[in-house]
């Protein structure tokens, strides 16, 4: 397993637009609403913005795709509304948010950007990685908490990270997290299979290689 040729190159984007606060949202200190940047977002207002910057980790993952690979930069929150539109998140009644739903997703974006998707389910982190070497990405879920990744997570899952490398030679997966809290937790994170294994679900969205 060995991406390193692209690993450098490939964008950062957090959820939140200032990446730079998101100690400071994730601790309360800070409202999402008070995001200094929250119009780079593609959001109508801050009320908006602070409605859907902390469900939207797939289409930061998904903005970090684009840019790498079509250079192209599309706001988060506009992302979102055009994977809302194929049933990719839904709204209740009650003002929860559900999403993001992988198999709409799929279709979002071969649509819109003419990308192979595959959704992966109960597919061990190792088998992901002998994909890397193919040029395939990953859109791993994932606990948040990885991003302290010596803690034990109280479960798998609910959050979503770009897993686009690897190094066959400390057999390490290596991603960016849109929800990370510091530099060394945002970009190119290192950790190895064992670790990552503990807050992997099994499942997530391969992106194959472009044609």
């Amino acid at each position: 397993m060995e991406r390193n040729e692209n690993m450098a190159v490939v964008p950062y984007f957090s959820q939140w637009e200032s990446r730079e606060l998101v100690p400071d949202f994730l601790s309360g200190r800070m409202l999402p609403a008070d995001d200094p940047l929250w119009h780079l977002s593609g959001a109508s207002n801050r009320e908006e913005y602070a409605t859907w910057s902390a469900h939207i980790c797939g289409m930061a993952c998904l903005k970090m795709l684009l840019a790498h690979r079509q250079k192209q930069i599309i706001p988060t929150i506009e992302l979102m509304k055009q994977c809302r539109e194929y049933g990719g998140y839904v709204e209740n009644g009650d003002g929860t948010i559900k999403g993001l739903f992988y198999r709409p997703f799929v279709s979002f974006v071969a649509d819109k950007f003419g990308l192979a998707a595959e959704v992966k389910e109960h597919t061990p982190i190792e088998e992901i990685g002998e994909l890397l070497d193919q040029g395939h990405v990953f859109f791993a879920s994932v606990h948040p908490s990885i991003r302290t990744p010596e803690v034990t997570p109280p479960r798998q899952g609910g959050h979503l990270v770009y897993v686009f490398g690897g190094n066959a030679q400390t057999w390490e997966v290596v991603f960016h997290n849109p929800s990370g809290d510091t530099p060394a937790s945002q970009e190119n994170v290192r950790l190895s299979l064992e670790v990552f294994a503990r807050f992997y679900a099994g499942r997530g969205v391969l992106i194959k290689p472009s044609q």
